[in-house]
């Protein structure tokens, strides 16, 4: 786990699938990172494409060079935020030898992932519906991925008797209150509060083993 830092983080988002090192790449990376903080301080429909342009110093008219509409730009954050995470849930599922430590590192890495962009995170948790239906399926199937790693580790767990889940409930309802814990972080978190990622990481991995009736 990464040693806390004294200033806060900044949301960076991810380059969309497919973009490449050309001389645009650096525009783009301004326009993604514009709409990740439009959207995630307006929400998607009261950001104009002028806000965005303005926040990475183009004119309107710049936007369009490179996505044809403010959804485009929507389902790139989206997508490109998704598939970051869903390569942190596979690292660090990869790293524990046991459901327990799985399961700890989920929680306290996913968490910090959503303190350090919160913005990207707000957007991706959050906006992904205004997403046209074929690009919020693309989205959906790879919310469906991350979720049947989760229930994977739990799964394990109960298997080898290191977790308890409700009766009746099972791994899909306890991975969706997990998941909802670490979801919560980007609605909440501010760049004044003064928890590092560390620590709310591990906050939340400690909830997330009490929850199961396991001991780290």
């Amino acid at each position: 786990m990464r040693q806390p830092t004294s200033t806060p983080p900044t949301a960076r988002p991810t380059r969309p699938a497919g973009q490449t090192s050309d001389p645009d790449a650096s525009t783009v990376e301004r326009l993604l990172q514009a709409a990740a903080q439009a959207f995630a301080d307006k929400g998607f429909h009261a950001t104009t494409t002028r806000d965005i342009a303005s926040g990475a110093g183009l004119s309107p008219a710049g936007v369009y060079v490179h996505f044809g509409s403010k959804e485009e730009l929507l389902f790139a954050l989206s997508r490109s935020g998704h598939e970051s995470a869903l390569r942190l849930l596979r690292a660090a599922i990869s790293e524990g030898s046991t459901p327990t430590d799985q399961l700890a590192n989920v929680m306290a890495r996913f968490s910090e992932w959503h303190v350090e962009q919160y913005q990207v995170a707000r957007v991706v948790q959050y906006e992904h519906h205004h997403l046209t239906p074929e690009h919020h399926a693309e989205v959906l199937a790879l919310r469906k991925e991350m979720d049947a790693l989760v229930r994977a580790v739990l799964d394990r767990g109960v298997a080898d008797g290191t977790f308890s889940v409700e009766e009746g409930a099972g791994s899909s309802a306890t991975a969706l209150a997990l998941l909802s814990i670490v979801v919560d972080v980007a609605r909440w978190y501010s760049p004044t509060i003064r928890r590092t990622p560390a620590e709310i990481g591990a906050t939340n991995a400690a909830l997330a083993l009490r929850l199961v009736g396991a001991a780290h």
